[in-house]
C-alpha cells in the first residue's frame, strides 16, 4: 500500500528523464538556490550541492539551462551564489533584467548554463503575475521545476509559468516527493517529532499525525502552548496563546510533551520539570531526561520524521536538538529530517548523510506533511495533463 501510494502521487508528475530531444533547447530550470549570506560570502551550500545533480543532467543533454532563483530581499543579489555554484559546474551569471533577456538563449552554447539575477526583484513574481511569467515563458522551449522547497508559494515562476510550456519535475523534487511521501501512508512504528516555535503551521500536523503515527512527540516553543493550556507557568517562554482548541489533544495518548526542560532566569540556567518553571524564567531547551526518553522511542521505530529544533539554538540552546539527530541519525529506521533551522545544525555537526533523506524544505515540507501536495506540484500535473505549449 506505501509503495503504491508513492507511485501514485509520482505519477501524474512529469520528470525530466522523460524529456526527449533536450539538446540544444533553453530549458528554464527554477532551482532554490536562498542559502544564509555574510558579507557576500554564502555560510551554507545545502540548497546549492543539492541543486547540481539537475544541473549537470541537462547540461549533459546538450541543453542550454537558463536557471531562475531568489533571495530572500527583494534588492538582494544571487552573484554570491553564482561563485558557489561554479565550484561544483560552470555557471555563468546574467544581472540584465528579464525584460531584455528574451534571447539570450540564442547567444548560448549547447551544455552551457546562466544564472539569472534574484527573480523577487520583479513584483509579477510573487504576486503571481500571469503577464510576468509569459515574459520568463519567452526565453525557454521547456520549463523545469527543482526548487521544491518553494513549491508552497503560489509565485509566476512556480505556479503561472508551467501554464506556457511543456514542463517537468527535476531530480530533486522527485527525491522529495517519494521520499516525504512515506509519511503519509508510513512503516510502524512511527515517531513524528515537532520542534521550532510557529504553532500556527504546525497545529494542522499535530492533530493528522496523532491518527497516523504511534508517537508524536512535540517540543520546542510549541509545548509552551499545551503547558499553558494545562495552566502551568511558563514564565517569559514564547507563546501563541491557542486558547482551549489543545485540549482535546491532551487527552491523546499518542501525544507526548517534554518531562523536562532546560531554562533561564533569575537562578540562573537550571533543569526543571515543566510544573516548577518560575515567573522570571524562559523555557530555552528540552532537558537530557527528554532526550534519552525520545531516543528511546526512536531507537524502536521503522520510520522517523522530525522538523524543528528542540530549543532556541540561535541563542546557544542546540544541546537537546544536537543529541536527537545524533540518536536519530545513529538508529536504524528510516529518518526524514528538514526545517531550515534543523538543517542549520546538521551542517554544524556534518552528519547529513546519516540520515535516510534530508529535506530542503522548511515551510514546504510542513504543508506537504499536511496536504500530501503543494501549488507547485499541482501546477506540474497541470502542466502533465494538459501540455499546453506557449506559442511565442
Amino acid at each position: 500500500m506505501r509503495a503504491l501510494a508513492m507511485k501514485k502521487r509520482l505519477f501524474f508528475i512529469p520528470h525530466i528523464r522523460t524529456a526527449r530531444n533536450l539538446k540544444g533547447a533553453r530549458v528554464l530550470l527554477r532551482l532554490d538556490l536562498n542559502e544564509p549570506l555574510a558579507r557576500g560570502r554564502v555560510l551554507d551550500d545545502f540548497r546549492i550541492r543539492r541543486s547540481i545533480p539537475t544541473i549537470k543532467f541537462l547540461k549533459k543533454k546538450g541543453a542550454r539551462v537558463i536557471i531562475l532563483a531568489h533571495e530572500d530581499h527583494a534588492k538582494g543579489t544571487l552573484r554570491a551564489v553564482s561563485e558557489r555554484l561554479n565550484r561544483f559546474t560552470r555557471v555563468s551569471f546574467e544581472a540584465s533584467p528579464v525584460s531584455l533577456l528574451r534571447d539570450i538563449g540564442s547567444f548560448m552554447k549547447n551544455g552551457s548554463a546562466v544564472l539569472l539575477e534574484n527573480i523577487r526583484r520583479y513584483a509579477g513574481e510573487e504576486k503571481n503575475s500571469v503577464s510576468f511569467a509569459r515574459t520568463l515563458a519567452r526565453m525557454g522551449d521547456v520549463y523545469v521545476n527543482d526548487a521544491f522547497s518553494v513549491c508552497h508559494r503560489t509565485h509566476a515562476s512556480v505556479v503561472s509559468l508551467p501554464r506556457f510550456l511543456p514542463s517537468y519535475s527535476g531530480l530533486l523534487m522527485h527525491e522529495e516527493i517519494a521520499h516525504l511521501s512515506l509519511a503519509l501512508s508510513p512503516k510502524h512504528p512511527f515517531v513524528f517529532i515537532l520542534g521550532g516555535a510557529k504553532f500556527s503551521t504546525k497545529m494542522p500536523l499535530i492533530k493528522k499525525y496523532l491518527q497516523v503515527a504511534d508517537s508524536v512527540f512535540v517540543g520546542g516553543a510549541l509545548s509552551n502552548n499545551f503547558y499553558k493550556v494545562m495552566g502551568m507557568e511558563i514564565g517569559r517562554s514564547h507563546v501563541e496563546n491557542p486558547g482551549t482548541a489543545l485540549l482535546p489533544l491532551l487527552k491523546n495518548e499518542k501525544l507526548i510533551l517534554p518531562s523536562d526542560v532546560r531554562v533561564v532566569g533569575r537562578k540562573g540556567e537550571r533543569v526543571v520539570r515543566p510544573g516548577e518553571v518560575s515567573v522570571s524564567d524562559c523555557i530555552s531547551d528540552a532537558g537530557d531526561e527528554t532526550v534519552r526518553e525520545l531516543s528511546q522511542l526512536v531507537a524502536r521505530a521503522r520510520l522517523v520524521v522530525f522538523n524543528g529544533p528542540l530549543g532556541n539554538y540561535e541563542e546557544g540552546f542546540d544541546k537537546g536538538t544536537n543529541m536527537l539527530l545524533s540518536a536519530i541519525g545513529e538508529s536504524r529506521a528510516t529518518s526524514i529530517v528538514g526545517g531550515g533551522h534543523t538543517l542549520d545544525l546538521i551542517g554544524q555537526l556534518g552528519i547529513e548523510k546519516k540520515f535516510t533523506f534530508v529535506s530542503t524544505g522548511g515551510g514546504a515540507m510542513i504543508e506537504f506533511l499536511a496536504k500530501g501536495t503543494l501549488p507547485g506540484i499541482e501546477a506540474l500535473k497541470k502542466a502533465g495533463s494538459n501540455k499546453r505549449i506557449f506559442q511565442k
